[in-house]
């Protein structure tokens, strides 16, 4: 019989294995300062070269962040450095806290989670800034285990589903994914 804490847990866990989250801290800036906002007098004109630049930024940002995290998740580790170069709050908290949750119930992710994302749009004019993201991760090969005996977490079992991911450009220039989520209703 499961206890609500222990679908709790599972639930956080499928979350980290969807999300392919990791953590980090370190000597790397969190963007403290947070994005850019406020309004402009009048609608600044990007051009298409301006827009492309961004998504292959916010395409670099969303790869770094996926590579972080499964490293992380692989070491158990949600104080990994790498994730604050690629991820900015509410979703760097949310990794580190599924990585910690899975490390503090013994487990850990072991494979390959395959990555195919698209930018499907571009807010130059936005405060901030952002770019949208959406991917159809193979989660398959990508395991939730047990540390100890390399057990699969009963119920983190992956497979092929939509992802939604949202890059916003900082004060320093740098394009940090910030939002995302699974969704595991929709198949890809």
């Amino acid at each position: 019989m499961r206890t609500r804490h222990s679908r709790r847990w599972t639930s956080c866990l499928l979350s980290l294995a969807l999300l392919g989250v990791t953590a980090g801290c370190g000597t790397e800036p969190e963007a403290a300062a947070g994005p850019l906002t406020g309004h402009d007098p009048a609608p600044v004109a990007h051009s298409t070269a301006d827009e492309q630049a961004a998504g292959k930024a916010a395409l670099a940002a969303y790869s770094g962040y996926l590579e972080a995290s499964r490293v992380a998740s692989a070491r158990s580790d949600p104080a990994h450095p790498a994730l604050p170069r690629f991820l900015a709050d509410p979703l760097l908290t949310r990794v580190r806290v599924a990585i910690r949750d899975a490390k503090e119930h013994g487990a850990m992710r072991t494979g390959k989670l395959l990555s195919d994302p698209t930018v499907v749009s571009v807010d130059l004019s936005a405060r901030p800034p952002t770019v949208e993201i959406q991917d159809c991760l193979d989660a398959s090969g990508y395991r939730l285990v047990y540390a100890k005996d390399h057990r699969v977490v009963p119920g983190t079992e992956g497979g092929r589903y939509l992802a939604t991911a949202t890059a916003t450009r900082y004060p320093d220039g740098r394009w940090l994914i910030n939002a995302g989520a699974a969704h595991q209703d929709q198949p890809c």
